[in-house]
């Protein structure tokens, strides 16, 4: 919890030299904060941060040398207290949530009002998140439909999962493009048993042929065992 008779320390970065110079002076003249430091670059923005250890970190995203998500990732690294405000003239939902998601604990829009900039501030150093009303909307629209995705994604990648090691080892000698019949042979078990794997695999997989059943083990991450191996050699 912040000590509210310390004085906030706020370190800023931006490219922009008039920009800088302005918010500079609006957090001088409407609010006690401190202004430790003020830099163009990121990378230099990140050596003033160690040596003053701010509060409060007000980013830009479009920078040169190392951009404001590339900076956002080695600010947090470092370990710190410090809180990062994304400080930007772009309010693209997946720029929003890609800067949330790496670590910012607030968005503001360079074109917005004064207030919502010391409110940002504010809001941060007392640990809370911040987006304005009409930001946060789209925020959490994106997050929702990006969850949405992952989850989607996630079932598909289980789907390899649900797969018993028998039908494994069947799908292995699939994807080397081995027949039915060669596939008994190597597995020590009938044509027609060989057959029911394959019609479990394409039900688990929720696909119609060998070829699309292969296809999705391939792009899916599906990785051989040692399973067919000792299998076969159990043959010999």
């Amino acid at each position: 919890m912040r000590d509210f008779n310390k004085k906030l320390r706020v370190l800023l970065i931006d490219d922009n030299a008039n920009h800088l110079r302005g918010i500079k002076e609006l957090i001088s003249l409407e609010s006690s904060y401190n202004v430790v430091g003020a830099t163009r670059s990121a990378n230099l923005g990140i050596n003033l941060i160690k040596k003053y250890h701010p509060d409060v970190v007000l980013m830009d995203i479009n920078m040169p040398e190392k951009d404001g998500l590339q900076a956002i990732q080695s600010i947090n690294k470092l370990g710190l207290s410090t809180k990062i405000v994304v400080l930007s003239g772009y309010d693209d939902s997946d720029l929003i949530y890609r800067a949330m998601k790496l670590g910012a604990k607030g968005y503001v829009l360079k074109t917005m009002a004064s207030s919502k900039l010391i409110d940002a501030i504010e809001s941060v150093a007392e640990g809370k998140i911040y987006l304005p009303s009409v930001l946060s909307t789209r925020f959490f629209e994106y997050f929702q439909t990006a969850a949405r995705e992952n989850a989607k994604a996630s079932e598909e990648e289980n789907l390899l999962t649900s797969l018993t090691i028998r039908e494994n080892e069947v799908l292995e000698l699939l994807t080397q493009g081995i027949n039915y019949k060669s596939i008994a042979g190597k597995l020590i078990i009938s044509e027609t048993t060989v057959k029911t794997h394959v019609n479990n695999i394409f039900q688990k997989l929720q696909v119609n042929d060998r070829t699309n059943a292969v296809l999705y083990a391939l792009t899916h991450g599906f990785k051989s065992s040692n399973s067919v191996k000792s299998a076969a050699m159990t043959a010999l």
